[in-house]
């Protein structure tokens, strides 16, 4: 697998020639709200039902956006269509963009925002988050690009079965794309019942892709490049654990910036991906070149105990193809058990023997 197999498109592959071109159908008893530059697009939220497509026209619209209903799709025309931060700090602004986000789809545990689609846009610039999701169901975020961000490209919490496809994450403060059970407490994984990440690229950021306290999420065929940290998929001594993840079929690789330790962490250079504390995982089939440091996550697939001394457990790592990484192509640093490295390509391994 070389890079131009990789079916990433990017959000400037979607584009809208003109008029209402490539809107999906509305139904009988929907409608199609269209926003023009210098209209307010929040409004068209506010005022749409469910079924209701809101149609944003090429521009850049200076506001933040807010969604709690169902059954909604908010799409742009691609690179044309941008969001960015509010310069009128006297105008009235909704709890989305107060937090520092671009968009907010949020829901609840008893009434999650189900069946959300956001497509064709560029978030750019928001102090937090340029697209922020919790207590969603069903959520699909395709050909959108979030960039320069303070934090998080995309993030989600507390939400099941989403999709995000064919986006682009770059040059955001933390990661690009971050999906965790809850940010704001300790707690066991949830299972996201099928949350998919495929065709992404994610770029200059801290680290592309972490997947924190979950189970059952499919991460493949994403290109992951020039961030400190590729991926990391990270659990704890909590329970249910982290686990049933699927890393398959990505490109990951030169993701050699530094970026200094934490609170929690050590400096992070040269990570590929990075399983810590997590079970019965599967990293198969990835090319992973190229990835060099001297950080302790520093190489190919690294398993490293986490931060509460939490160890890696039954996970399989094969298949994968991995050239020129360092401090190792494969390195387990962790003293869990039941891991099994299996027919992978490579030249060196820590402790030696598993190439």
């Amino acid at each position: 697998m070389k890079r131009k197999h990789i079916g990433y498109l990017g959000c400037t592959a979607l584009v809208i020639a003109s008029g209402l071109a490539g809107i999906p159908t509305a139904g009988a008893a929907s409608s199609i709200h269209v926003v023009r530059p210098g209209q307010s697009i929040q409004k068209a939220v506010d005022a749409a039902r469910s079924g209701d497509v809101i149609y944003i026209r090429p521009g850049t619209y200076r506001e933040s956006v807010r969604i709690t209903k169902s059954h909604l799709t908010l799409r742009g025309s691609g690179a044309l269509t941008v969001l960015k931060p509010t310069l009128n700090k006297k105008r009235a602004i909704n709890g989305c963009a107060a937090a520092g986000n671009g968009i907010c789809v949020e829901g609840t545990a008893a009434r999650p925002v189900v069946d959300t689609r956001i497509r064709g846009l560029v978030l750019s610039g928001f102090k937090k988050n340029g697209l922020w999701a919790s207590g969603t169901d069903r959520l699909s975020v395709r050909h959108v690009t979030s960039e320069k961000n303070g934090t998080w490209g995309f993030a989600e919490e507390l939400s099941v079965r989403s999709l995000f496809a064919h986006n682009v994450a770059r040059k955001n403060g933390e990661s690009g794309l971050f999906l965790s059970n809850t940010v704001r407490t300790e707690a066991g994984a949830i299972n996201t019942r099928g949350t998919v990440v495929r065709n992404n690229r994610l770029t200059g950021n801290r680290i592309g892709i972490t997947v924190r306290r979950l189970r059952n999420v499919t991460i493949k065929n994403n290109d992951v490049d020039r961030n400190c940290g590729g991926m990391f998929v990270v659990g704890d001594e909590n329970k249910p654990r982290t686990g049933n993840i699927l890393v398959r079929r990505n490109y990951v690789h030169d993701n050699n910036a530094y970026c200094p330790k934490t609170a929690r962490l050590p400096f992070i250079q040269g990570a590929g991906i990075v399983l810590t504390g997590i079970e019965r995982s599967v990293v198969e089939r990835n090319e992973i070149h190229h990835n060099v440091g001297k950080s302790p996550f520093s190489g190919g697939v690294v398993l490293f105990k986490s931060v509460v001394g939490a160890p890696n457990q039954n996970n399989i790592i094969r298949r994968n193809v991995l050239i020129g990484n360092s401090t190792a192509d494969l390195a387990n640093r962790d003293t869990g058990k039941g891991n099994k490295f299996a027919r992978n390509t490579c030249r060196r391994s820590l402790p030696a023997g598993m190439c």
